[in-house]
């Protein structure tokens, strides 16, 4: 049985296709600046800003899960719909929209297969509905 350390959407990142060494999560905030006579700017709090998630790892596609797991990736991304991000314990994450898939293929064999896949996928929050 396969161990998901996350899934976004369809796409499930385990160990067994594409699994994620780096897991990067920032939180924004918004304040502005609020301009008084003769002294220096008060902030006021406008709420949470930006939220995003980037996730990477290396794929090895003659171990298992193949070729096609940036693929799905792009797939998934090309569907322009939020997608819902659970994390391996089952924790809701919420809505995600996919901003960005790269891939760097290296170590190939003689036919230009590569033997390693890095991947790097840019999330950001959607927001709650």
């Amino acid at each position: 049985m396969t161990k998901i350390m996350m899934k976004l959407g369809r796409y499930s990142f385990s160990v067994d296709t594409a699994a994620y060494g780096r897991f990067e999560r920032s939180a924004a905030y918004r304040w502005a600046a609020q301009e008084r006579h003769g002294r220096e700017a008060a902030l006021q709090y406008l709420g949470p800003g930006d939220e995003t998630v980037s996730l990477s790892g290396v794929i090895h596609p003659h171990f298992r899960g193949g070729l096609g797991q940036v693929a799905d990736m792009r797939r998934e991304a090309g569907r322009g719909t939020p997608l819902l991000l659970v994390d391996g314990r089952g924790n809701v994450l919420g809505r995600w929209v996919i901003l960005s898939v790269a891939e760097t293929h290296g170590v190939l064999f003689n036919d230009g297969v590569p033997r390693t896949v890095e991947f790097t996928l840019n999330l950001r929050y959607f927001g709650r509905v």
